[in-house]
């Protein structure tokens, strides 16, 4: 259990690093959309064939939770996870402060550390049921990737792949939106350190995602979505 704890913490530490890093240290200026929707892919892809033997590459309390709904996993596995995930987040996002604050006339109040938002606080301004149906639905979407393609041993080699793609192609819809969470630490970890508007909206970003995590993992329990054998 220690190893896989160390992993989760790993790999959510990586993911928010390289992920919001590219918000951040790149940003709309230099990598674009595009390339920001890709950092958070590759990054997932990365830590699915690196630490995915070890711990399934979570990295994700909604992955998670999702997981324990669909029975895959038990609560003392799902607090651990948690717990790991959330410190790999908030550690992650300390790391990219340093690296971002060494840069002349950075201000975290201004450029942030790729928080995410609704409302005036939204990339683009979207209202608040905006963001909260988005981040439900590509939550459950993400989740019911995740949950499906981990279900058949014969698709273990392009998992990690399949996986990763599936968040780029999000970040890809929605970063306008939300910037995009579908991942409650990857929310926490800005958010606390930011403070303010992003901290007061955090709950926003742990709430939606849970909610269309549990909707995911609730039809791979009752076999709505399992493969027949």
């Amino acid at each position: 259990m220690t190893k896989k704890l160390a992993a989760e913490f790993i790999g959510t530490f990586t993911l928010v690093l390289f992920g919001c890093g590219a918000a951040v240290l790149a940003g709309f200026g230099h990598v674009g959309q595009l390339g920001i929707a890709f950092a958070f892919g590759l990054a997932i892809v990365a830590m699915a064939y690196g630490i995915g033997p070890i711990s399934g590459c979570h990295v994700n309390p909604a992955v998670s939770f999702g997981a324990w709904v669909a029975g895959r996993m038990s609560v003392n596995e799902l607090v651990g996870y948690v717990i790991a995930q959330c410190l790999g987040a908030i550690v992650g996002a300390g790391a990219l402060y340093l690296i971002a604050s060494g840069q002349v006339g950075y201000n975290i109040n201004v450029s942030g550390l790729g928080q995410n938002g609704y409302g005036n606080f939204s990339p683009a301004q979207y209202a608040l049921w905006s963001c909260l149906i988005f981040e439900a639905l590509a939550t459950c979407l993400f989740v019911v990737t995740i949950l499906g393609v981990t279900q058949n041993a014969s698709t273990e080699l392009v998992a990690g792949l399949v996986i990763g793609l599936t968040l780029t192609v999000i970040h890809i819809v929605g970063i306008q939106v939300t910037g995009v969470s579908v991942n409650p630490a990857r929310s926490l970890g800005p958010a606390l350190l930011v403070g303010g508007a992003a901290a007061g909206q955090l709950w926003a970003f742990i709430v939606a995602p849970l909610v269309g995590a549990g909707i995911a993992g609730l039809a791979f329990r009752i076999k709505f979505l399992t493969e027949e054998r």
